[in-house]
């Protein structure tokens, strides 16, 4: 019977959190729930639960958080459990092929790309900053190597013109439920077929480093108004001005020139500030300890010059 199929759930961040929220609906029955360890946040860093550990508790699931998936009492847990499936999804470890292996049909993990594209940590935000036009899912089953597995199921995904992280985030959350509901229903049937991703096309998205949020005027503003939307939520573009940091949230692009760094025009919605090659618009900012606000309410808080350089 499908409602005996049982599951062991991996995961942490909402992304996880959106896709689990779908697979507790059924038929299959959610036996146990790993998460990473509750984390220090906010200003007053006190431990924070994880979205997927919230999830679970409120719906009475068992929930394990090992500091590390290598302890061997994890794979004995993970063998009381008996599950018939892994289901991976963000879960923020390296996990052992040992472990992988435990569940009767293996293990199986939710990627946020169109594999062999982006293996690795960000692939959403690493997609945007390079002008991919698509994504997707890829529902693949699980080994040693980093999402190195074969494909089992893929859905993909328009990544649209004023997409950033935060959005594409969201889409691809319910897309990746929707694309797990699908695998699995293939699963229990023996209908998937097992493709192997082609070393040739492949591509890494390493880890967002918070430097990599300072933004290089010399640099085309096509690029650069992609990497202000690829860093939205994290690390957030950001450049100096008048010796003191300002995020910048959003930017379009815009058709002046001149030297890189200079403010070139005042417009409504925000400065303009000229790259190596093109210009953009800033239309949302947040100056350093303050809230982000419109470009334009920028201009007139804190009465920016034509000329003024940032950076």
């Amino acid at each position: 019977m499908v409602d005996s199929r049982r599951i062991v759930f991996a995961g942490t961040p909402e992304f996880a959190r959106v896709v689990l929220q779908t697979l507790m609906a059924g038929p299959e029955r959610v036996v146990g729930v790993f998460t990473q360890p509750d984390r220090p946040a906010g200003r007053g860093r006190r431990l924070q639960a994880s979205p997927v550990k919230m999830l679970a508790e409120e719906h009475g699931l068992s929930v394990f958080q090992p500091e590390s998936c290598r302890e061997p009492q994890v794979i004995q847990t993970l063998r009381t459990l008996a599950p018939d499936l892994l289901i991976v999804v963000a879960y923020g470890q390296i996990l052992p092929e040992a472990l992988l292996h435990t569940p009767r049909l293996g293990s199986i993990n939710v990627h946020a790309s169109l594999l062999p594209a982006w293996r690795g940590a960000a692939p959403i935000a690493r997609a945007i900053a390079a002008g991919d036009r698509e994504t997707g899912i890829s529902i693949m089953q699980m080994e040693a190597g980093l999402d190195s597995g074969p494909v089992l199921w893929t859905r993909s995904l328009a990544i649209e013109a004023g997409d950033t992280a935060a959005s594409l985030h969201d889409r691809l959350a319910e897309l990746g439920a929707l694309a797990l509901r699908e695998a699995l229903d293939r699963l229990w049937l023996g209908a998937l077929t097992p493709e192997p991703q082609d070393p040739a096309r492949v591509s890494y998205a390493r880890k967002l480093r918070k430097e990599e949020g300072r933004l290089d005027w010399q640099q085309d503003a096509n690029l650069l108004e992609r990497l202000v939307r690829a860093f939205n939520p994290f690390p957030v573009a950001h450049s100096s001005w008048r010796g003191q940091p300002l995020r910048i949230w959003s930017a379009r692009i815009g058709a002046a020139r001149g030297t890189p760094g200079e403010v070139l025009a005042l417009h409504p919605e925000g400065p303009e500030v000229a790259c190596g090659a093109g210009s953009l618009i800033l239309t949302r900012v947040q100056p350093s300890g303050k809230a982000a606000l419109g470009g334009g309410d920028f201009l007139r808080g804190y009465r920016l010059q034509v000329g003024e350089r940032l950076g």
